[in-house]
């Protein structure tokens, strides 16, 4: 498995969509204390760029919560609402490049298509040679060439996806005028030096996408770490959608030894009543990514 980078820039991206619940402490508690046991740096990032989806005040509550929870965050935090700039740029330069097409295509007419492996409808190249005559493009597609994309995970060990096979061309610049998550967090990992991205499992079918990106941008590929999915009672991964509960009320204490043992880490028992700063001594001085388990969705009911 790759290691992660010395002197680490790691970074926690939440979208304001909701509270945080557990598995976004979680994912939280990964990223924070692999940049900080290794003497890094850890930033904040609001991932609002899909603005209809955006709760109003779900943004500051997040903020608030990881404060009360201990997080410290380095430098300002970012808004992606607000880097619509650089991203236009980015595209624009993959654009010269030949390498995105307008698609005219609707979700009625994908309804057909082939399931990728993340759910999403595998896009069967109907707009890849030019529009159909009497249509505009509606959105603008990565060109995705055929091969491999491969890389080493500290968590989930080696993977590998076709993307062509797989996913097909995917959407950069979307039919509402928004870009889509994957340019946007390419761009944004990048120009803030981050050196390791550790996040959830159930983003790691996003990452031979963004690997993709970062080689035609030239950009630096970062270390990737997933860490498992918690789960509700029904094996439901907890989200808004499955109403999990938020964790801004509960006690930070106990709900960071909750995430470390989620982890792996096996906190001593007792740690909880210790106190938050006992919690943070003791989980910064431990830390280990190996005791990390590999599963990609681990229950947890009692935050579900």
């Amino acid at each position: 498995m790759r290691r992660l980078a010395a002197d680490p820039v790691g970074r926690f991206a939440p979208s304001p969509t909701g509270p945080l619940h557990f598995g976004s402490i979680v994912a939280a508690v990964g990223s924070y204390l692999s940049a900080r046991h290794g003497g890094g740096r850890w930033l904040l990032r609001i991932e609002d760029v899909d603005v209809p989806r955006s709760v109003p005040g779900a943004a500051d509550g997040i903020l608030r919560t990881l404060e009360r929870f201990g997080f410290e965050w380095d430098g300002p935090v970012v808004w992606q609402s607000a880097r619509t700039p650089a991203y236009d740029e980015a595209f624009a330069r993959l654009r010269a490049n030949g390498q995105v097409f307008g698609c005219a295509c609707t979700r009625k007419e994908m309804a057909d298509s082939m399931l990728a492996r993340d759910g999403t409808r595998r896009y069967p190249g109907t707009c890849r040679t030019g529009l159909p005559p009497g249509r505009a493009a509606r959105a603008w597609r990565l060109r995705v060439e055929p091969g491999v994309v491969a890389f080493d995970d500290a968590v989930q060990g080696h993977v590998e996806e076709d993307l062509a096979a797989d996913v097909g061309d995917f959407v950069l610049l979307r039919a509402d005028g928004l870009f889509a998550y994957q340019l946007a967090v390419v761009v944004d990992d990048a120009e803030a030096g981050v050196t390791e991205v550790v996040r959830g499992a159930d983003l790691l079918d996003s990452t031979a996408r963004q690997i993709v990106l970062q080689r035609l941008l030239g950009y630096p590929t970062p270390a990737y770490a997933h860490l498992p999915v918690a789960s509700n009672a029904a094996g439901e991964k907890l989200s808004k959608q499955t109403l999990a509960r938020a964790v801004e009320s509960a006690d930070p204490a106990g709900v960071l030894v909750d995430a470390l043992d989620f982890l792996g880490q096996g906190p001593p028992p007792g740690l909880a009543g210790s106190g938050l700063a006992a919690v943070w001594a003791w989980a910064r001085q431990n830390w280990a990514m190996a005791r990390v388990p590999h599963r990609r969705v681990v229950p947890a009911p009692r935050y579900g």
